[in-house]
């Protein structure tokens, strides 16, 4: 064996065959395969025996531990590593650039464990609080994340650049310049934030927002998708929803039902209200507390029109129309058993004797009058309009 060989290089001149050589390189790829599966279960049983930390630190070591043995072995085995380490000697690879290089990589595995212990903190933290969903625990997490490899990328171009100022400065005229380019989609991304934080609602309410209504199914940063009751999917930007009126249905856990039912003006309306009320609160969706309600809204053009007003818990549309369908059935065969009518509307078609205009389907006479007129003075006549169903 030569004593130029350096690291694994013996294993070169120990297995000179190619099929050795293969033999080994595949084995050593399956080594670091099964490091990759299995450490995060031996983290999970070092964090069980001692503090969650010691096993985050156990772990990454044995990741890049097996990481850097696998490739000095597949190095050697094919007789590289002398070659590698001319080429970094003919490269003038100084010391202060090696020891440059290897507090980067500390960094880089420290922050990757910093960002896991962040995490466990604040599932912890933010787990116990009813008042944190998980989505905003995520958006957290994320954010998080965010700001220690931010923080960590400045500490490893402070290692490697001298003028540091000068490059944040840099940055920070070509960030304004990004911003005003790209001023809808930061907006966008903004409210998104607000709209996690705020929690105007969450995924599975029933939303209103302008004309859109449906259930929403994801909040992102960038925009909220709602799937409307005709199975369609609607995405709507972040900074619309920030800027609409959004209804939200779902939020009080109850939702109340309101049906226009119109009396005969000739009908008992005390009656007519007594039973409509009597019927809603004898179904079964409706909630006891607060009970149903019928109030006089208005006059009609035909009929006396009457608000019924119930409440339903766990709102949702289909439990909304089949709430709303039982009680106009229920109402309609009230009224009917009781006799009390639902009118058609009605219009009312009469002449005055003084005017020259004849009624529709009325001959004139010469005189200006209506044939009906000399027939019948003073008779109105009534045209009944079928309803519009």
């Amino acid at each position: 064996m030569d004593v130029g060989l350096s690291g694994f290089d013996w294993l070169a001149e120990t297995f000179q065959a190619t099929e050795l050589r293969v033999a080994i390189t595949v084995v050593a790829a399956c080594l670091l395969i099964a490091v990759l599966l299995f450490y995060r279960r031996l983290q999970a049983w070092i964090s069980n025996r001692s503090r969650p930390l010691y096993g985050d630190i156990a772990s990454t070591v044995v990741l890049i531990g097996t990481c850097v043995f696998s490739l000095a072995i597949v190095l050697g085995v094919w007789g590289q590593t002398d070659e590698i380490y001319e080429l970094s000697t003919e490269s003038d690879l100084s010391a202060t650039v090696v020891a440059q290089a290897i507090a980067s990589f500390i960094l880089i595995v420290g922050s990757f464990i910093v960002m896991r212990f962040v995490k466990r903190v604040l599932d912890e933290v933010l787990g116990s609080a009813s008042a944190v969903t998980d989505h905003q625990r995520e958006v957290t997490h994320r954010v998080s994340q965010v700001i220690i490899w931010s923080v960590a990328l400045v500490m490893i171009l402070g290692i490697w650049v001298d003028d540091l100022g000068g490059l944040l400065v840099g940055a920070g005229f070509l960030g304004i310049v990004v911003g005003m380019a790209a001023q809808q989609v930061l907006g966008t991304v903004l409210s998104g934030f607000v709209l996690m934080f705020a929690r105007p609602f969450e995924i599975g309410d029933w939303i209103e927002v302008e004309d859109n209504q449906g259930i929403v199914t994801d909040i992102s940063i960038v925009n909220t998708r709602i799937r409307s009751f005709d199975g369609e999917y609607i995405m709507i930007p972040n900074d619309v929803i920030s800027s609409s009126m959004v209804t939200n249905r779902s939020k009080r856990g109850r939702l109340r039902v309101e049906i226009d039912v119109g009396v005969d003006y000739d009908a008992d309306i005390e009656r007519a209200a007594e039973l409509a009320e009597e019927t809603v609160a004898d179904l079964e969706r409706p909630l006891s507390a607060p009970g149903p309600q019928v109030i006089t809204k208005q006059l009609g053009d035909s009929s006396v029109v009457l608000g019924v007003r119930f409440w339903i818990d766990k709102p949702s549309a289909r439990r909304y129309m089949q709430a709303q369908t039982a009680a106009i059935n229920a109402i309609k065969e009230a009224f009917d058993e009781e006799g009390i009518g639902i009118p058609y509307p009605q219009r009312e078609l009469s002449s005055r004797p003084d005017t020259d205009v004849p009624l529709a389907g009325v001959g004139a006479t010469p005189d200006g009058t209506s044939s009906a007129d000399e027939e019948n003075s003073g008779t109105e006549y009534q045209m009944t309009e079928p309803e519009d169903h």
